[in-house]
């Protein structure tokens, strides 16, 4: 969303993560997507640092209101809610604990967004900033899981999501694309939100 944002083109490389291309993990040892290759060779391998490359690009304004608290709770979701986000999501390869254990251990993230938004249209405030677009995938993940649960329980965040998934940003990068092969042309994408 962020390069959406921007307006950055890119080559894009659509790939299936079970047929992980030799082409992948030559450029990234991780063999995890997204992965951007700059063009003088650097290589970007994390989506926050994607992210932050793209916005260091251009002007933009999604770091308007309280940065290091954007950053701050952003460091949290990233390092405290996803790991028990991914428990939750895949809880029958961690029997140590039921699904419902890791949806409570979710709970104190969701439950705080839900708050927020109770009184106010975006995480940060009264209009969209860098948190809500990196917290967004991450929510819409645990929802997918059991979105009866989801809505019910959170019912303002729910609204958030919804109008982030109806959003023009957002349904600009769902386009679906033809499977890379190293002897297709170049694809080169502009998403434009």
């Amino acid at each position: 969303m962020a390069l959406a944002h921007t307006g950055i083109s890119v080559e894009l490389r659509e790939i299936l993560l079970t047929e992980r291309p030799d082409e992948l993990h030559a450029i990234s040892s991780k063999g995890t997507v997204p992965v951007l290759e700059l063009e003088d060779g650097q290589v970007i391998d994390e989506s926050f640092d994607i992210i932050m490359w793209a916005l260091d690009q251009t002007n933009t304004d999604w770091m308007e209101i309280n940065p290091d608290q954007q950053l701050k709770m952003i460091h949290a979701n990233d390092h405290e809610f996803k790991p028990w986000l991914d428990k939750y999501k895949y809880h029958e390869r961690h029997p140590e604990h039921t699904k419902e254990y890791y949806q409570n251990q979710c709970d104190a993230f969701l439950s705080n967004y839900n708050e927020t938004l109770k009184m106010q249209p975006y995480l940060t405030g009264e209009k969209m900033q860098l948190l809500d677009v990196a917290v967004f995938p991450f929510v819409r993940q645990f929802a997918f899981v059991d979105s009866r649960y989801f809505e019910e329980k959170y019912s303002q965040l729910n609204l958030w999501l919804q109008k982030w998934k109806n959003s023009k940003l957002f349904n600009s990068i769902m386009d679906k694309y033809v499977q890379w092969e190293p002897d297709h042309d170049p694809m080169i994408v502009s998403f434009t939100a």
